[in-house]
């Protein structure tokens, strides 16, 4: 094997590590903990503010320019805030793992915020580490490694630590939690940063003594220069419009399952476990493809598959239960999704600059995340209007427009090493 496939090989073990770990926190406050809240006798009101405890994943971009522009360069830059933060979850974890929830809720309330703030804000450093560890040639491969890691993750966090809590309770299954956050530490502390991203510049380093004006100044200039580059509200548009349908559809597949009559473990099933497990596969795959095919027709040709498979949705829509059916068709759309995703999150690697990676990478996400948002809260009020079947069709309808405005107006950018650290 020569050394530069070597490298290559310790680059995505490092992002897959990265990612699983972030995930897992995070699925596990969304997936698990409402669900075991509910199982202590937790009030619904209390268990409806999980979510909105989970605001700063939404607005983690207006703080993205502090982590660009200040650290402890001595570690690596980007390295120290991944370091940092995930120390910061594993203990919060271990701390939250001495109050029982149903005597302390307040405490784990809190304790939830903490944990959404500490995942949020690695998050931050870990993209701008991948925007910088990639070269262009390897992000197609990388991002499918990413999108991996984020399925894998969620499988750990929303299923796997579901069933500790069934089986071992509170404390130990966030003992477990934060044990593995601290293991999966192990490839970030032997990988060193590179120098050039190391070594902030001497403008950096003077911001960083500088007046509380000259502060906020740096702050202000990170943050807005992404918005200032040509075409980039042009591209932003594109991110909420090729995200849209496929999330309205999602969306309103869970409640659809609901209403067949399946149990909330066969829903975890097919929506976890066998899901996650195809997306895995289907962010491996477009990884591989994307190399050939290139970004923009990438995104296209799985964008068009996942509005396609989501004609799949008629048939519970029309009542119809068949347990093989019902995971067959989760499958085909969560691998098709996965596809679409990965080739969406390169292109927004492809527009990230090296000295600013954190913030313009986090303005892209929290948009897709935004957009998401919007995107879920319609879906439920089209399908109240006019069924299942109804939201369906019109998401596929909504897909195939999407993706011929995308067609036209995406700009497929050159792959020049401009934007990146070697």
């Amino acid at each position: 094997m020569t050394r530069r496939r070597t490298r290559t090989i310790e680059k995505f073990a490092l992002l897959a590590s990265l990612y699983v770990s972030q995930y897992i926190p995070v699925m596990f406050l969304f997936e698990a903990l409402p669900v075991f809240m509910r199982q202590q006798g937790i009030a619904l009101d209390a268990i409806g503010l999980v979510p909105l405890l989970g605001l700063p994943l939404t607005f983690k971009f207006l703080w993205s320019p502090l982590i660009d522009n200040y650290g402890y360069t001595r570690w690596g830059h980007y390295r120290f805030w991944i370091i940092f933060f995930q120390l910061l979850v594993a203990i919060t974890t271990v701390i939250c793992a001495e109050f029982e929830i149903q005597n302390y809720l307040t405490i784990t309330m809190v304790g939830t915020f903490c944990l959404f703030l500490f995942c949020s804000s690695q998050d931050i450093a870990a993209d701008a580490l991948a925007v910088g560890l990639l070269e262009p040639k390897e992000r197609g491969m990388g991002n499918g490694v990413q999108t991996a890691g984020n399925y894998l993750g969620s499988l750990i966090g929303g299923g796997g630590m579901l069933l500790l809590l069934d089986r071992w309770g509170w404390k130990p299954t966030m003992l477990v939690m934060a044990g593995t956050m601290i293991f999966a530490l192990l490839p970030v502390l032997r990988y060193r940063e590179p120098p050039a991203q190391e070594d902030r510049s001497p403008q950096a380093l003077e911001q960083a003594r500088g007046s509380f004006l000259t502060v906020c100044t740096s702050y202000w200039k990170t943050l807005t220069s992404f918005f200032r580059r040509p075409r980039m509200w042009r591209w932003l548009t594109t991110i909420v419009l090729y995200t849209m349908s496929g999330l309205m559809a999602a969306t309103m597949f869970r409640p659809l399952l609901v209403d067949l009559g399946l149990s909330l473990s066969e829903i975890g099933l097919i929506r976890g476990i066998v899901g996650y497990t195809a997306g895995m596969f289907g962010a491996i795959a477009a990884g591989l493809l994307m190399t050939r095919l290139g970004r923009k027709r990438s995104l296209l040709l799985f964008g068009l598959l996942e509005v396609v498979t989501l004609l799949g949705y008629l048939i519970p829509a029309a009542g119809i239960a068949y347990r093989p059916m019902l995971y067959s068709i989760a499958i085909a759309i969560q691998f098709t999704s996965s596809m679409a995703s990965t080739a969406l999150f390169t292109l927004m690697m492809d527009r990230s600059q090296a000295a600013t990676a954190g913030t313009d990478y986090t303005v892209q996400t929290s948009v897709a995340f935004m957009g998401s948002l919007g995107a879920a809260a319609f879906s439920g009020i089209i399908a109240e209007a006019i069924g299942y079947q109804g939201l369906f069709l019109a998401s596929v309808g909504i897909g195939l427009i999407n993706l011929t405005i995308v067609a036209k107006v995406l700009d497929d950018p050159p792959l020049s090493q401009s934007s990146v650290v070697t």
